[in-house]
């Protein structure tokens, strides 16, 4: 498919962010991975498992509740004498998943004598706060914010300093990617005694109000398809209005049916708007797409052949299911909930600058879909109240890493703010794909992105114990 194409989905292809939008842009804009294409790790890893009992309410005094967050330490080439610890903020999935999936931090363990913890995500995986019963209302998800889980991490970190001889008097150094990024940047903000730095890979801190345009995550995805050919985006555009004009009347819905080989046939105009969002959540692939001037039946068969490599890569399907998505075993209801209370991005498509059928940011709808699923009503303007927007100038020691092909990058920090709160752009990267381990087919401009980070954590490490020394 040529070295862009799979970087693209590369781009796509990783663990990210899963944000509800309104219902024909819900599909768009979950960057999570199935676990069909993620069986096996990055790294071979060697880790124990651990359990810290944490307070439900960091911040109230009535509730003595606490549960069991679930945390795994990597320590084969920690050294107690100069050594470092990096800290991995767990974001929204099995804590698990992400220690295997951050080569990174594992390349780069022997050369910092780092200790390596991964710490979950209050929530996800194993850390469920009211066991079963964790999803079961909104009275039970209340505690379910960024600013409990960062709190879940300073009291962890405390924990480790006090239970591991030597770790008490070592830097600390927070990563994490997509959510985790976000988080990794914050806990600096908001913990700077417990951390000396922060790698915030992908970190779309800005995808909130109206910082950044609400178009500019669709404008990007369809900038990265423009690269990937001559008239993929122009197609797929095209796409949406062929499916409308063939679906006017039944003849038009049974041949589309049967041209994309679909499994459940079309009979609506509710079910063709279930088949629009279906395929643009597909992301899918170019090399079918690459003709011009097609007529609406030629186009719409093409677009069955890119469906075909996406959702039957074995060949063995014999027809397409459309309850099939590329998220729908990542498709976490804990994410929902936090997307329906704090952690609002606003999502748009104008299908002029973008390749998708028109859809405006209405948050009253979104709103309204908010309560009707959960009862609880989205605060759009609190995370910037938290945590700071653009004014963020008087912190230090956060590095900010984006890839050019990453739709993400379009909230994220992508130039320096200060001499230490510094953005490194990655031409031909992909969402947190720094955080990656080394492979062959990374391009030399991730290299230098990795090199560059372990550059400033080296100094951050640096710094820690000058100012140890001179302190004694």
């Amino acid at each position: 498919m040529g070295r862009l194409v799979l970087l693209l989905l590369l781009a796509f292809l990783m663990p990210g962010l899963a944000i509800p939008v309104p219902p024909a842009l819900k599909a768009l804009s979950n960057l999570h991975l199935s676990t069909s294409f993620t069986s096996r790790p990055s790294v071979v890893t060697k880790y124990s498992i651990h359990y810290f009992e944490q307070k439900i309410d960091h911040f109230g005094f009535k509730n003595e509740k606490t549960f069991k967050q679930r945390y795994l330490i990597a320590d084969q080439h920690w050294r107690k004498e100069g050594g470092s610890i990096l800290f991995y903020t767990g974001n929204e999935g099995d804590i698990i998943w992400f220690c295997n999936n951050t080569g990174f931090m594992w390349d780069v363990a022997e050369e910092l004598k780092a200790m390596l913890v991964f710490a979950e995500h209050r929530y996800y995986g194993q850390s469920l706060p009211f066991g079963a019963d964790s999803f079961q209302d909104s009275r039970h998800l209340n505690f379910l914010t960024s600013e409990q889980a960062l709190a879940d991490f300073a009291e962890l970190i405390k924990h480790l300093k006090r239970t591991i001889p030597g770790a008490e008097n070592q830097p600390f150094i927070a990563l994490g990617g997509s959510y985790g990024g976000m988080l990794a940047a914050w806990f600096r903000m908001k913990y700077p005694h417990m951390v000396v730095g922060a790698l915030a890979a992908s970190a779309p801190i800005w995808q909130f109000e109206d910082i950044v345009p609400c178009g500019v995550f669709m404008k990007i995805v369809t900038t990265d398809f423009k690269r990937s050919g001559p008239n993929c985006s122009e197609n797929i555009r095209s796409s949406w209005d062929a499916i409308n004009r063939l679906t006017r009347n039944g003849t038009g819905l049974d041949w589309l049916s049967e041209a994309l080989h679909l499994c459940t046939p079309l009979k609506n105009a509710q079910d063709v708007q279930h088949l629009k969002d279906w395929i643009s959540e597909t992301w899918v692939v170019c090399q079918y797409l690459k003709n011009s001037n097609l007529s609406d039946r030629e186009l719409l068969q093409n677009i069955f052949q890119a469906l075909n490599v996406y959702y039957n890569y074995s060949g063995q399907a014999r027809c397409l299911n459309m309850s099939e998505t590329s998220t729908s075993s990542l498709g976490s209801l804990g994410w929902s909930y936090q997307a329906c209370t704090e952690m609002v991005m606003p999502f748009c498509t104008n299908g002029i600058d973008d390749m998708f059928e028109p859809h405006l940011w209405d948050l009253k709808a979104f709103s309204d879909d908010c309560f009707k699923q959960w009862g609880v009503k989205p605060r759009p303007s609190w995370i910037t109240s938290m945590y700071g927007g653009k004014n963020i100038s008087s912190h230090t020691n956060i590095i900010f890493s984006n890839g050019d092909l990453d739709p993400w990058s379009g909230g994220g920090v992508t130039k320096n703010i200060t001499n230490t709160l510094v953005a490194i752009v990655i031409p031909e990267g992909a969402h947190h794909l720094d955080l990656r381990a080394n492979n062959a087919f990374d391009p030399m401009t991730v290299l230098l992105a990795r090199s560059l980070e372990v550059k400033y954590m080296k100094q951050w490490i640096r710094d820690f114990y000058a100012y140890l020394r001179k302190k004694h």
